[in-house]
């Protein structure tokens, strides 16, 4: 199983895989096109509510952390989770985020569920 973790602003590379944004939002900016995203599942995304908790900076990333692990255990979040977990099985799979701070962000929790 291999699970990666880039910026959706870097350059796609051969070895990228499938390659999934799991932004809410659509990166500002950036052309569907120049993206070559092949997945975008929302449902997989922290909450707006908890989004905007953690960037107003009233909570830690652990908390951050463990409050977006709980939303993701809502069924949706959880079957989406699945699917990307299916697809790191059969080959490579590159998280996309537009976040400054990957390694802090919601996308370092999924690569870490993941078990990349």
């Amino acid at each position: 199983m291999s699970v990666r973790l880039r910026r959706v602003y870097e350059p796609p590379e051969p070895d990228d895989g499938v390659r999934v944004l799991v932004d809410r939002l659509w990166p500002r900016g950036l052309s569907k096109d120049a993206a070559q995203v092949d997945e975008w599942p929302k449902g997989l995304t922290p909450s707006t509510e908890l989004r905007r908790w953690y960037h107003a900076g009233e909570g830690s990333y652990e908390e951050f952390s463990d409050r977006y692990e709980a939303e993701l255990d809502a069924p949706e979040a959880a079957e989406l989770l699945d699917h990307v977990r299916q697809l790191a099985r059969k080959g490579t799979v590159t998280l996309l985020t537009a976040s400054k701070d990957p390694e802090h962000s919601h996308a370092a929790v999924l690569v870490r569920l993941l078990g990349a």
